[in-house]
């Protein structure tokens, strides 16, 4: 490890932070406010790169949730999450981004974005303020789990480097886009000192269904808004959400499906598929759809028909002869009932390296309050390493700068009754 800086008194406690995405970063500013020589390491040739990349087009940073309804966007980890947000919730993040300089709006969805709606200007400030105060950044460092005598170990251009800090805080990221950093690497170094880990699996992404080769070629990237999702919760309580999604060449995507993602995926896991009901014509009631379709068409065709009377065209009705046979699509309540109840068949979710997150990685119950590892004393854990998921709209990034904070408090804490 390189020698501490000239400021930095030879006793102060040093800390490593493996990883250099949101939490990483807001772990090593949180423990060098409070005073600890901080060395950030991450594999790539610059931090942040999947926060930049979540930035591109537009800088979805939190959401304006009232924080009940914030919290409960965890599903079964809202007590856990919940905990870290009441410490740094989202009018914290919007208060720390305007001390980088960055102003922030609430959207009309309620999500909350910068003023410039971009990620590179509130992370090169961000970088920018860390280096002045004193954090080291070691990019092109592949950590690679420990040696024999528990120190860390990074894989650098320049050959193996190893690091020996007084704590560790470990923000590598899930398994979704591997290209960025993010590849699930560490799963075996931990597995090897004796965690548990949850497989990981795709999160905010889309399912395959398998499509006809018209629909697929025709109609992929055809987006269908609004409509409304219905399903059942698991005792039985019936929901609906409503949304937008997208046909893609192999199936359905978009923040409607990226939302119901944890449900769908279990589903098929569970059953070996899952049907996804979609309402294509949210505002249309059945029994206007079911008196209109059964006017005579005389010599129109059935597509000039559906589009007349139902508003039916494009990527709607290629859908309706996807499912529906040459007698049901004779038959108008057959066709009013499946525009009102569509069925999707969804036969898997797509590659983990596609999602936009994952879940699954160190499950919560593996780690104290503070985020430490309770088997490996000094070893902390923040990020989307951990077991849990949110939806996309700013959740998932809230809950990673709340628990890079989490877990560098959580050192704070241990050294401090470590020394005393």
């Amino acid at each position: 490890m390189p020698s501490p800086s000239s400021d930095t008194p030879p006793s102060t406690p040093t800390v490593a932070v493996v990883g250099g995405g949101p939490a990483g970063l807001m772990a090593a500013e949180t423990l060098r406010a409070a005073g600890f020589q901080v060395d950030l390491y991450d594999a790539k040739g610059s931090v942040g790169r999947k926060f930049l990349i979540a930035g591109k087009g537009g800088m979805n940073l939190t959401h304006s949730d009232p924080f009940a309804v914030f919290v409960a966007r965890y599903g079964e980890r809202a007590n856990e999450v919940g905990a870290w947000l009441q410490a740094f919730d989202a009018d914290a993040l919007r208060a720390w981004a305007r001390g980088l300089g960055v102003e922030t709006f609430v959207g009309t969805s309620g999500r909350v974005f910068p003023t410039d709606l971009k990620a590179a200007p509130l992370l090169r400030g961000w970088v920018r303020r860390l280096r002045e105060q004193g954090v080291r950044f070691h990019v092109l460092h592949r950590w690679q789990g420990w040696d024999e005598t528990g120190a860390l170990r990074f894989a650098t251009p320049e050959g193996d480097l190893c690091a020996q800090p007084d704590a560790v805080v470990l923000a590598t990221g899930g398994g979704s886009w591997p290209e960025l950093g993010s590849d699930g690497a560490w799963v075996d170094a931990l597995q090897a000192r004796g965690v548990d880990i949850a497989p990981l699996q795709p999160s905010n992404c889309g399912f395959d269904i398998g499509w006809s080769e018209h629909l697929a070629t025709r109609f992929a990237g055809e987006p269908l808004k609004p409509v409304t999702a219905h399903w059942h919760a698991a005792d039985g309580t019936p929901h609906q959400r409503q949304g937008e999604c997208v046909i893609t060449a192999t199936g359905i995507e978009g923040s409607l499906v990226y939302a119901l993602s944890p449900l769908l995926r279990d589903a098929i896991a569970r059953d070996g598929h899952a049907t996804l009901v979609l309402d294509l014509l949210p505002g249309r009631e059945e029994r206007d759809l079911v008196r209109r379709l059964a006017k005579p068409r005389g010599s129109r065709s059935l597509s000039e028909h559906l589009r007349r009377e139902a508003g039916v065209s494009g990527v709607r009705a290629a859908l309706l002869y996807e499912v529906l046979d040459k007698a049901a699509l004779a038959d108008p309540a057959r066709i009013a009932r499946t525009l009102k109840r569509f069925p999707f068949r969804l036969q898997r979710a797509r590659p983990i390296k596609e999602a936009i997150s994952s879940a699954g990685g160190v499950p919560l119950e593996a780690l104290d309050r503070g985020l430490m590892l309770r088997g490996l004393p000094g070893v902390f854990a923040a990020g989307e390493m951990l077991d849990w998921e949110a939806p996309t709209g700013g959740y998932l990034l809230t809950a990673c700068f709340a628990s890079g904070r989490q877990a560098a408090r959580g050192v704070i804490d241990w050294l401090a009754q470590r020394n005393a």
